[in-house]
């Protein structure tokens, strides 16, 4: 954001932070949602959170979704993160109250959609998604929680339990001060597609997948 003259001639302080523009409702398939829009403006980010019934301040069912244009719209079989959004939309209102927090900006675990592609185009020469990015010279996981964790203190939440498989996402929300009260599983069924993408997810980033074990033995 470019600095504005102020009274003077003098220059406007830049703005940081994350701002709230817009409450709309968003009537869904899956039930009638708040969509609260916010802009970033350490980043330049466009961000939503779905917020669903009351929420009060504790113990509040969230999902932090990283975007995932190819999986979320496309249906894409190489990750599970298309289900994983449907799943806990679905979570939120089967427990009344709830919020999933869309993170733009975050699409292939924060290098962009183009670099993604380069490194599922890398998967499909026998990479893995941690050997193709780091093929391609990227960070394996650029991700950062802390507008996500602004977005849940302007809710007025303070603690959550956190429906995520990832324990990176529950370091950085404690990190940046939301209490995690709990980790809710968040498992959905392999596919042939996607086995050795969540099986690298499970052993090289930690991700906690105990559903795997059946298919693993098996294999």
């Amino acid at each position: 954001m470019t600095e504005k003259m102020g009274v003077l001639g003098k220059k406007s302080p830049q703005r940081t932070g994350v701002e709230r523009v817009v409450n709309a409702p968003l009537p869904t398939v899956y039930g009638n949602f708040q969509a609260v829009g916010y802009l970033d403006h350490d980043r330049g980010d466009e961000q939503v959170a779905l917020v669903y019934g009351d929420l009060g301040t504790d113990d509040v069912l969230i999902r932090l979704h990283s975007e995932c244009l190819t999986g979320d719209a496309f249906g894409s079989q190489h990750c599970e993160c298309g289900d994983q959004l449907d799943a806990a939309l679905r979570a939120v209102v089967a427990e009344g109250a709830g919020v999933v927090v869309y993170l733009r900006g975050h699409e292939g675990r924060g290098i962009g959609l183009l670099a993604k592609l380069r490194a599922m185009a890398l998967q499909a020469e026998g990479l893995d998604t941690v050997e193709a990015n780091l093929a391609l010279g990227l960070p394996v996981d650029a991700r950062d929680y802390g507008v996500a964790a602004r977005i849940l203190d302007d809710l007025g939440v303070k603690s959550v339990r956190l429906m995520s498989n990832n324990p990176r996402k529950r370091e950085a929300l404690v990190n940046h001060g939301i209490k995690v009260a709990e980790q809710v599983p968040l498992l959905i069924p392999p596919c042939e597609n996607n086995i050795t993408y969540l099986r690298t997810k499970r052993e090289r980033l930690d991700h906690h997948l105990p559903h795997l074990d059946a298919v693993v033995s098996s294999s």
